[in-house]
């Protein structure tokens, strides 16, 4: 089995993973090496989200508080990430896209859905050196939720339809990966009796 510079073994794997969870999850730690080892490129929509404020000579806080009060900023994130769900989905080829509504956005185009959680003390310890503080980020959480459901009628507390559930304050960065990597190594479309379905999204102008 090949090995990357981390000198994790090479994931052999033609897989659209979505890896969803809320800010702390360790979605980031785990996508950069996950995409590492299986060779991928690896979309976050934090970064989009960023590129947004970037675009608009705005912070991230700046950013957020306007997004609360208008649906533009949500829906060209989403549309972003929609387009990128779209491109990967019909080529065949391993990918892994990264944001509270990736495994929605993606819906039946994925092939192995994530989400990611971890107790609220232990998220707010690894969010402490970002840009937003740790209430900004419990605000923005408990917001886009709520407009998530508005606008798309989802409720991010269904988890149904995720393959995997993971609480990630029980593993080291490298458990993590090696939880996935098992995960991923073990499937066999062949014994695949059926995934959750998940309805399509629809983004409006």
């Amino acid at each position: 089995m090949a090995e990357h510079d981390s000198g994790a073994p090479a994931i052999d794997s033609n897989l659209f993973v979505t890896v969803s969870g809320p800010p702390g999850c360790g979605a980031t730690a785990l996508c950069t090496r996950l995409a590492e080892a299986m060779d991928c490129p690896y979309v976050s929509g934090g970064d989009i989200f960023r590129d947004l404020a970037t675009d608009r000579d705005m912070t991230l806080t700046q950013l957020t508080a306007e997004a609360q009060k208008s649906d533009e900023i949500d829906r060209a994130l989403d549309r972003r990430l929609l387009s990128i769900a779209e491109k990967w989905g019909a080529t065949n080829r391993p990918f892994i896209l990264e944001s509270r509504l990736a495994g929605w956005l993606a819906g039946n185009r994925a092939d192995f859905r994530i989400w990611l959680d971890a107790p609220e003390s232990v998220r707010k310890e690894r969010t402490d050196s970002r840009e937003e503080t740790a209430a900004e980020m419990s605000v923005r959480e408990v917001n886009e939720a709520g407009r998530y459901q508005s606008y798309y009628d989802i409720d991010l507390d269904d988890r149904t339809f995720y393959d995997l559930q993971i609480n990630t304050a029980r593993w080291s960065k490298a458990g993590m990966l090696e939880l996935v990597r098992a995960a991923i190594e073990a499937y066999d479309p062949d014994d695949d009796e059926g995934a959750f379905e998940a309805d399509p999204i629809e983004i409006t102008e």
